[in-house]
This record gives C-alpha cells, structure tokens and sequence, in this order.
C-alpha cells in the first residue's frame, strides 16, 4: 500500500485487462460502426438507392463472363477493346455533369433516360438467350452482344452523375431550427455521405453474390438448355435495376416537399426553404468550353470510330485525353490556386492508379478450363469478396480518414502486388504442391478463396477519401460539374488501362477453346501457354506505375487531398 502511494500507481484489479480490451473493442465498434449508422439520415436514402441499383448491376458479370465464353467466338484482344468502347461515355461525365446542373429541376428524366437504356440493354441480352435465332435473322449474336454492352454503360454514366450531385444536396445546410450547421459538422456529413454511397454500392454487390449462389446452385448438372434458361432468369432479374433507380428518384420529390413543408411550418418563406433543402436559387451560366469541347470530343470519337483507321482506339485516347484536360484547365481556373493545385495532384495519381492494365478475360478463361471454377464457385468468390468489401470499409475507416490519398494509394499498390502472387504462384502448379502436403485441403479453390478474402477490403478504399473531398468542395450550383470534373478526367484512366490490356493479350497471346455450334469441331484450341509471362509483367506494371506517379507528384511538389 505503501508503494502505491509513492509511485502513483493504482493497483489493476482482477480482469481489469480483460474490461479494458472490452471497453476499447466497444469504442472501435462505436467509433467505426454504430456511429456510422447514428449520422444516417433519411436525405441520404435517394441517393444511396441510385447507387445500389449500380451495385445490383454486377448481377450479370458472372452470366456475362460464361456467356461469351461458351456461345461467343470473341478473342481476349477484342473483349478488351470493347471494353475501352464502354468506358468511352465515363469519360463523358464532365459534359453529363455540366447538362445535369443546367436542368436540375429536371433531374428524375435523366434518371429515367438513364433506366430505360439499362432497360433496353438487358432485354437485349434476355431476348438473345432465350431466342437466338430470331435474333440472328436480324444481326450477329456477336453485334447483339456488342450493342448490348454498349448500351449500358450510358445509362448507369447518367445515373451516376445525377446520383453523385443528389449526395451533395442530401447533406442539409441547416439544423432543425433553421441555423446554419457549421463547416466542421457539414465536413463529417459528407464523409458520411460517401462511405455510405460506397456501402450501398458494396451492399447492392453483396446482394448480388447471394443471389447468384442460389440462382448457380447445382449448375453443373444442368442441362444446356438448362444452363441457358437460367443466364436468361438472371438477366430478367436484373431488370429491378433501373426500378430501384427510378424509386430513389422519386423519393427525393418526396423528401425535399417534406422538408420545405417543415421549415415554411417553422417560419421560412418558400425561398428561403428551397435554398435551406439545398437546392440553390442560382442557376449556373452555360459555359461552353465544356459544352463545346464536349460536342468535339463526341464527334471526334464517332468519326475516328466509324473511319475504322488503324490504331483508332489509340487516336480516339489521346484526342480524348487532350479534350478533357482541356476542359479541366477551364473549369478549375475558377478555383483558388490552393484547390486547384490539389485537384491536379490528386487527379495525376488517381488517373495512374486506374490505368494500370489487368490480365484480361484470358485469367477467368484459365480458371474455368484449368481450374476448373463453375458458375457457383464463381459466386461463392463474388459473394465473399463483396461481403468482405463492405466490412473493410469499415474497419478502414479511420485510416482513409487519417491519412491523404496519396498515401493510400501506395497501400493499395503494395497490398495488390503481394496478392497476386498467389494466383502467378498457382499458374505453376503451387496448388498442385499444397494439396499434396495438406491431403487435398489447400488446393486451387482454398487459395483463391483466401487470396479474394484478403484482396476484396481494398477495391473501394481509395475512392471515398476523394469523392468527401469532391463534395465539401463542390459549390451547391456545379456539384455535378464538379464531380464529374475528377470523374472523366480519372474514368479516361480506365480506357487506357483497356488499351494496355489489349497490348498485353496481343503480346501475350491467350486462347480457349472455340467450338462450331453446328458440327461441335474445334475452331480454335485452348492455349494459355503464355499466362504465366502476362500475370508477372502485369502485376509488375501494376507496382511500378502508381509509385512512379507518386514519385512524379513529390518531386513537382504538389499537393493532394
């Protein structure tokens, strides 16, 4: 008793330790979890349904994936060029976002122009399983599919941009009684506001997984005709996609008539309450760089796409990419130099991030072939991933927080060169190795399982830091504009990462099995002779550009969010 007074120390009682653990676990429960769902408020609630009809639309990637592969003869080069085609109109997003401010009170027909070629795009696909010989009287099945793919990526840009802006008019100016919030209190709303847009996102993904691993149960032992009736029901499904778009939208009218109703019940008059709800009285001017150089970028993109000239992909990216950097330089000269200065920093090492190129569809090609993966397993890794993806973005919650984006970025780069390896490691025969040592337990399925459950918290982790940034800085009269600013000049990013794709699989030539639907002779020979090589240059490429931009952007000293 006597060396507690002298030292200060207070004796731990018995199980103090196992109290304290408890009570921290508690608080990083509340602090990351809980308080997450306290700040949540019905505002939010229209566009996080726009957002998690964008998750949804994952529904049909596994379909997508099997389809091409088992009634298509389109190459791994082609898939990849057709995917810088539906990346072109994300590069579109300033212009969309620009139109998008000029006709907000218009806002619900965008959403609804935007369901309806969704819409078209699945039914498309519907009509093409179900009966593709009337299909084929018309066009191709390869033109049907091609159109298909291309329509939906117009349809969820419109959406996304009407979605991003609705997340900066969620957020209210003013408490209940009327007096403004103050900027801290508003910062942490739309931090809120955009992790909760990437959990429903997330969440819409995870629905997804659960619905494919029922709908795929069993697939194995179906029938053909089978097999093809169920990719048809999940298209089908997926057409609740634009539904619960269309519905956020819808709810917005709802919420924003309440409010005004509450604060002209409180005193306001009508003005007043409609710029409390966040939508402003002042309406942004034209500005016609954007509008003009986005009516070039369209009819450079339509002609060099027509004209069919050789290495028209490339053409069409550097014309794009000189258009919009353009129209950025425009646009943020109507920002302070300390802003502008940041979002050309943040903008460098985003856009390199995104443009690292992926193996291409050759990989999933091997895992059906080689690894032998089914539709359910394929499921199961979605579901898994996506559920894993929504939990990491809570637990790293505080860390996008705490720490800037470049930063970030390099974790992701690290964490996603060492997960790769599993997968080059298994091209070799590693799997083979494990399951010999370990009876059977860690074979290829256990790998990948593990390899997604580690890899899938970090897919969404750089995007929320930016788009809370985005918002606190977009005036309440170009908040589309402005996040469609970051997004077309960082979406182009995507595009060239296809293009290198598509480099990499003409390099790296991968082949499966093509078969005549007719006579069932082999038209083309499975060959993934040369994966191997394209996993180590690409998870190379992947580690190296990203910390080059990195290095680029200390060395030029500037700063990012």
């Amino acid at each position: 008793m006597e060396k507690t007074q002298i030292t200060g120390q207070t004796p731990t009682p018995p199980g103090g330790a196992e109290v304290a653990l408890r009570s921290s676990l508690w608080r990083w429960l509340d602090e990351n979890i809980l308080e997450l769902g306290r700040e949540m408020r019905f505002s939010y609630l229209p566009p996080l349904m726009v957002y998690m009809a964008a998750g949804i639309s994952g529904l049909t990637s596994i379909v997508g994936t099997f389809f091409v592969k088992e009634y298509l003869g389109l190459s791994a080069a082609f898939l990849a060029a057709l995917a810088f085609w539906g990346g072109i109109p994300w590069a579109l997003k300033m212009p969309i976002g620009h139109i998008v401010d000029l006709v907000w009170r218009w806002k619900g027909a965008l959403v609804f122009l935007g369901a309806a070629l969704i819409a078209a795009s699945l039914l498309i696909m519907v009509a093409l399983i179900s009966d593709r010989a009337a299909m084929e009287a018309i066009m191709s099945a390869e033109a049907w599919y091609v159109l298909s793919f291309l329509l939906a990526p117009v349809g969820y840009v419109i959406q996304d941009t009407v979605a991003d802006a609705m997340t900066v008019e969620a957020v209210p100016r003013v408490a209940e009684p009327g007096k403004p919030l103050a900027a801290e209190q508003r910062k942490l709303m739309h931090t809120t506001m955009q992790t909760l847009g990437r959990v429903a996102i997330i969440g819409g993904t995870v629905l997804v997984g659960l619905i494919n691993l029922y709908v795929f149960s069993g697939a194995k032992q179906l029938a053909p005709a089978e097999v093809a009736a169920t990719y048809a029901r999940v298209y089908t499904m997926a057409l609740a996609i634009p539904v619960i778009s269309v519905l956020g939208v819808m709810l917005a009218s709802v919420l924003k008539m309440r409010a005004r109703r509450r604060l002209v019940a409180q005193g306001m008059n009508a003005a007043e309450a409609r710029i409390a709800t966040a939508e402003s009285a002042e309406r942004p001017t034209p500005n016609w760089w954007i509008l003009g150089g986005s009516l070039v970028f369209v009819l450079f993109t339509v002609t060099i796409g027509l004209a069919d000239l050789g290495y028209g992909e490339e053409i069409i990216f550097v014309g794009s990419f000189a258009i919009v950097s353009f129209l950025v330089v425009r646009l943020t000269r109507e920002l302070d130099p300390v802003s502008r200065e940041m979002l050309i920093g943040t903008a460098i090492v985003i856009f390199v991030f995104r443009a690292v190129p992926t193996p291409g569809a050759g990989i999933e090609w091997w895992m059906i072939d080689v690894l032998e993966f089914d539709q359910h397993f394929f499921a199961v890794l979605s579901l898994i991933g996506s559920a894993l993806t929504l939990a990491g973005m809570f637990v790293f919650r505080r860390f996008m927080a705490d720490h800037s984006i470049t930063y970030v970025i390099g974790f992701l780069t690290l964490c996603g060169a060492v997960l790769a390896v599993p997968l080059i490691a298994m091209y070799y025969g590693f799997h083979e190795w494990t399951a010999r040592v370990t009876g059977g337990l860690v074979d290829a399925r256990f790998i990948a399982l593990v390899d997604t459950a580690l890899e899938s918290p970090l897919g969404q982790i750089a995007m929320i830091p930016m788009l809370a940034w985005i918002a606190r800085s977009a005036p309440a009269n170009l908040k589309a504009t402005y996040f469609a600013v970051m997004a077309s000049f960082t979406n182009l990013a995507l595009s060239l990462a296809q293009l290198g794709t598509k480099y990499l699989n003409s390099i790296f030539v991968i082949t499966r099995e093509v078969k005549d639907a007719a006579t069932g002779a082999v038209q083309v020979p499975a060959d993934y002779g040369q994966l191997g090589t394209l996993l180590i240059v690409q998870t190379l490429l992947g580690l190296a550009l990203p910390f080059g931009a990195i290095l680029l952007a200390r060395v030029f000293k500037l700063r990012t969010a």
